[in-house]
């Protein structure tokens, strides 16, 4: 039903009348914008949400991902009432059910989570599960997990209910309207076409599902996402199934089960999925269904009558084949686009738009209003993207596994087989020669460990100490005593450059940026709330010249987040050069000997002193040298012109390997930062913690003029942080591994979580870092050694020393 004729503007314009255009429209009008104007091309519902299952689950392995389904749950509940049009919302609980030991040690720690995340859990035995599910075979299982809040809805009308509730509240809704370009202006969108009809509007919201991509072309945004078959059939009725009857999932068999009208409606998501619409998604594809492929779906429903035996002699009366849309890394995509201001995605849930639409729209909703998201939403932020995830060819292979991942086992480091290699670096065959075992970051093949020989080079996954936990202790120890050689070619690298570089910085970083050419600082890039954006590291290599180095996953961030805050008027222009410059780091206290045998300049310190930068002949190139520290130890930071890659390299291994220099990967990486207490953003540090609450208060200068967040931070100084980072030793070795999203534990009670975490080989322990509240009081190491610590591993309450400084101080000396 249209809202009368259609207007020439609009405060916002939203693309996209399934449940996640609804709900965002929905929860602006709650906020109190009133203009707002929503289109859908065919009928609402149409395209993904009309076929969706229904199903609304709490528990995400994220909290503030847990807290948008949690969101999600209480809306449901109260918006039958509120508009007075039904939902179908039922909180009937759901079983998670497990065949194998590895899936049960994961429901184990899944329950711990749950615990600190305040979502009601509680573990079952099979013969639990048969008497509540009479239906299941449970000779076969080992164990279960019972979540009570969980339930199911009816997608079409919890629709029509969002969009009545976003009438109620002013927005006008066209159907059969169909957005056929998206204007521009100056880097910032200025309105949407429908056909002949313009509309002027100062925001617009791209929810159009599997049309997201398209849409996102008409104005230059990646929208990495690809359609894929999903399956399921619906049963005549079955003895026994009612209407209170819970959600059965059994992730080891791909399937889900829920009633349906008195029968069992069963699907799953198949290990090897089926790309759908690779040419795009027709026009007229609103109600569309594609054919029944019980080939596909035989996977399916094997498993399903295994687990449900009564299916085997069930009528099935619908067989539903309808696409969904998916992404790389199977998370949803929410956020502001990086090519283009006030342009904002809601798209691609791989089929879990019911059970996060409200939560997500509201948060999408807050950031429209706001400016800036409310909370940290990085795993779902579109900004963790490239423009090069948009690769047709490569989504279209990607997809194949990516939907699987929903009932995969989530192993710790486990990493994407499908669409690589992708993007490589210099010496990436150099390293592959050397037994690296690769993973992937923002595309980027990254060495994680080197194996002894090509047939060790594997990772064999387990929550337990893998094949390559002995071979990342021997590059972790080399860091520490001799030398270990890490391939940082994926880092992020920018040139800020012009005669304004240095007062745009300042404005961005909270630290003092006003830099002597030649030398380099770290510093807290923030918010207005105080919370970090990212930390980078900032040199000076000119007077109008900056290089800036950060993190290989938030590059795209970054550059939009330093773009976005260059005033029109200066003098200042951000380039990535990461491709320019290959990156070797050389980490231990002979990392200074493998350097001064290639170069005829004078290494030491008080020539070339730590945080120093400088260009430098080494061996045959011509590079960027830093000198620094890398997990307490020395190191030294080459940025090598990627021409110059491969023959410094075979230079640095050829003398280094009489001083005991070796390779070395992320694994290593992970513990020596974890050893030396150093936090990551994107773990550690986030938009929701401030430099008080990461013990980084020393690292803000107050006195060098106003900077963005400085206002928050004046007002809190002088108070104790909500929370604070610890750093975290386990008391004995052998121990159960954490991986980071653990409970910690303060005299038994939950406190925190644990945000990182690695095993020490330094101090021959599990090393951690996370948060945990203060109790509105100051925390101190006197503090923290007077109360009793653990981290809930799975159940087993892990004793640890809890303390604000690094779990290990390194001595050894420069040269």
């Amino acid at each position: 039903m249209a809202n009368g004729a259609l207007p020439g503007q609009a405060q916002v314009v939203i693309i996209g009348g399934g449940v996640i255009g609804c709900a965002v429209a929905y929860h602006l009008t709650r906020l109190g914008w009133r203009d707002i104007v929503l289109l859908e091309q065919g009928r609402l519902t149409s395209g993904t949400t009309w076929h969706a299952a229904g199903l609304v689950g709490q528990l995400r392995a994220h909290p503030n991902l847990t807290r948008l389904m949690q969101e999600s749950i209480s809306l449901y509940a109260r918006l039958e009432a509120e508009t007075g049009q039904a939902t179908g919302w039922k909180q009937c609980g759901s079983i998670l059910v497990a065949r194998t030991a590895a899936r049960l040690a994961l429901l184990k720690r899944i329950a711990s989570s749950a615990r600190l995340q305040k979502v009601d859990c509680e573990q079952w035995s099979p013969q639990m599960v048969r008497t509540h599910y009479p239906l299941a075979r449970t000779d076969d299982l080992l164990g279960a997990l019972w979540l009570p809040g969980d339930g199911k809805v009816n997608p079409t009308d919890l629709t029509q209910a969002l969009a009545k509730g976003a009438r109620m509240g002013g927005a006008r809704i066209f159907e059969r309207t169909r957005v056929t370009a998206v204007s521009t202006r100056d880097g910032r969108v200025t309105g949407v076409s429908a056909g002949e009809h313009e509309i002027a509007a100062e925001y617009v919201v791209n929810c159009a599902g599997q049309w997201a991509r398209q849409v996102g072309a008409l104005c230059g945004v990646t929208v990495p996402l690809h359609a894929a078959e999903h399956m399921y059939v619906v049963t005549d009725r079955i003895a026994g199934v009612t209407g209170d009857l819970p959600v059965l999932r059994d992730p080891d068999g791909c399937i889900y089960a829920k009633e349906e009208v008195g029968g069992l409606l069963i699907g799953g998501f198949e290990p090897n999925a089926k790309p759908w619409g690779m040419t795009g998604i027709p026009d007229g594809f609103e109600f569309g269904v594609l054919p029944d492929d019980w080939d596909q779906f035989s996977i399916l429903m094997e498993n399903a009558i295994q687990r449900l035996p009564a299916l085997e002699t069930a009528p099935i009366k619908t067989f539903m084949n309808g696409p969904e849309s998916f992404t790389p890394d199977n998370t949803f995509i929410l956020g502001e686009a990086p090519e283009l201001k006030n342009f904002f995605v809601a798209a691609g849930f791989n089929s879990m738009g019911i059970a996060s639409a409200g939560g997500a729209g509201r948060a999408l909703a807050e950031w429209i209003v706001t400016g800036a998201p409310t909370r940290d939403l990085w795993n779902v932020d579109i900004r963790r993207f490239g423009r090069f995830h948009g690769n047709p060819r490569w989504l279209h292979d990607r997809v194949k596994e990516a939907v699987g991942l929903h009932y995969a086992m989530p192993w710790p480091n486990r990493e994407m087989q499908s669409g690589r290699p992708l993007r490589r670096s210099p010496l990436h065959d150099r390293l592959a020669a050397k037994h690296a075992i690769f993973g992937t970051t923002m595309g980027w093949e990254r060495p994680n460990v080197f194996a002894p020989s090509a047939g060790e080079a594997r990772l064999d996954y387990s929550f337990e100490r893998e094949n390559w936990f002995p071979y990342a202790a021997i590059e972790h120890r080399a860091a520490r005593t001799a030398a270990a050689m890490f391939d940082l070619s994926s880092s992020a690298k920018y040139f800020l450059q012009g005669r304004d570089a240095e007062s745009v910085l300042q404005h961005l970083c909270a630290n003092d940026v006003a830099l002597k050419v030649g030398t380099t600082t770290s510093s807290a890039m923030l918010n207005a709330r105080g919370g970090y954006e990212s930390c980078p590291t900032v040199a000076r290599l000119a007077p109008d010249r900056f290089l800036l180095v950060t993190g290989a996953a938030q590059a795209v961030r970054d550059a939009a987040w330093i773009r976005r805050h260059i005033p029109d008027c200066a003098h200042a222009t951000l380039t990535d050069v990461t491709s320019a410059y290959a990156v070797i780091a050389l980490v231990g206290p002979r990392s200074h000997d493998v350097m001064a045998s290639l170069t005829s300049t004078s290494l030491h310190a008080e020539a070339f002193p730590v945080g120093a930068i400088r260009e430098i002949a080494l061996a045959y190139g011509t590079v960027l040298a830093r000198r620094g520290t890398w997990g307490g130890e020395a190191a030294w930071e080459l940025y090598i012109p990627t021409e110059f890659a491969v023959g410094l390299y075979d230079a640095l291994t050829e003398t280094g390997h009489g001083m005991g220099l070796r390779h070395a990967g992320h694994y290593a990486y992970e513990s020596l930062r974890l050893e030396q207490g150093r936090p990551a953003w994107g773990r550690d540090l986030s938009i929701d913690v401030d430099p008080f609450q990461a013990g980084l208060g020393v690292a803000v200068n107050f006195d060098k003029g106003d900077f963005i967040g400085r206002d928050a931070l004046v007002r809190r100084r002088d108070e104790p942080p909500r929370s604070r980072l610890v750093s975290l030793v386990a008391t004995a070795a052998e121990t159960p591994l954490a991986y980071g999203g653990e409970t910690i534990l303060i005299d038994g009670e939950p406190a925190g979580r644990v945000t990182s975490a690695a095993f020490g080989h330094t101090v021959g322990a599990v090393v951690a870092l996370g948060h945990v509240a203060t109790g509105d009081g100051h925390i101190n190491d006197h503090w923290l050694s007077s109360r009793r610590f653990a981290i809930d591993i799975g159940g087993e309450q892990v004793p640890v020393r809890a303390r604000l400084s690094a779990a290990h101080h390194p001595k050894s000396g420069g040269h």
